[in-house]
């Protein structure tokens, strides 16, 4: 069974860790309403994604 010889110091383990960061998620604004929503999402203000009318929303 494969055991490390001596132990990692944090520097090395943190050093190795760097690329592992959580990330904002992107936002775009709707064309037809200007409300921030996630891309590839339908806008949850008026409904519409890709240009078309996809959900009735409630006023």
């Amino acid at each position: 069974m494969a055991v490390p010889k001596r132990k990692q110091s944090k520097t090395r383990r943190d050093k190795r860790r760097t690329h592992q960061k959580a990330t904002m998620p992107t936002w775009s604004l709707c064309p037809h309403c200007s409300e921030t929503l996630r891309p590839h999402h339908i806008c949850g203000n008026c409904g519409f994604y890709n240009g078309k009318k996809v959900v009735n929303v409630k006023a």
